[in-house]
């Protein structure tokens, strides 16, 4: 009787970490998206309201890494109502994540006209105190072409 006692808590246990772990990568997603459909209409703001304090930022047009959100937010006003695509996808994102952490990986492309852009892209979100996912890190690079 205990052995089944301790095996279901371990079954229950398990799929609560599992329900809420897709939780936190539905959530993590659906929060990239929508800032992505208003950067696409050259809204970058998007970002920023889902982005901490503290957040750090690399991409391959700056020269180094952006520390903090005035930093990052002087990069987006320079650049806002410029960045436009006709449409984009988010391809095979994934979410690793703990109670407190998540990391969002996927590969990016927009469509510009006939203009395709790929991309990678590695953020990292915190669970602030006020229960709010916040990015703390991210990291977007140009997808390269494959080697022949």
């Amino acid at each position: 009787m205990k052995k089944l006692l301790v095996s279901l808590f371990l079954i229950f246990t398990t799929m609560a970490y599992a329900q809420e772990n897709k939780t936190i990568e539905t959530t993590i997603i659906d929060m990239e998206k929508a800032a992505l459909e208003r950067w696409n209409h050259g809204d970058p703001s998007g970002f920023l309201e889902i982005s901490a304090s503290d957040v750090v930022y690399f991409d391959p047009f700056v020269e180094k890494r952006l520390t903090g959100i005035a930093e990052l937010t002087a990069l987006y006003n320079s650049i806002k109502g410029k960045v436009h695509s006709d449409s984009f996808q988010l391809i095979d994102p994934q979410v690793s994540a703990t109670d407190k952490m998540a990391v969002l990986t996927f590969n990016y492309v927009s469509h510009s006209g006939s203009e395709v852009n790929k991309w990678n892209c590695t953020e990292v979100y915190r669970l602030e105190p006020d229960g709010n996912w916040k990015i703390v890190q991210t990291h977007w690079s140009i997808t390269q072409p494959a080697l022949k």
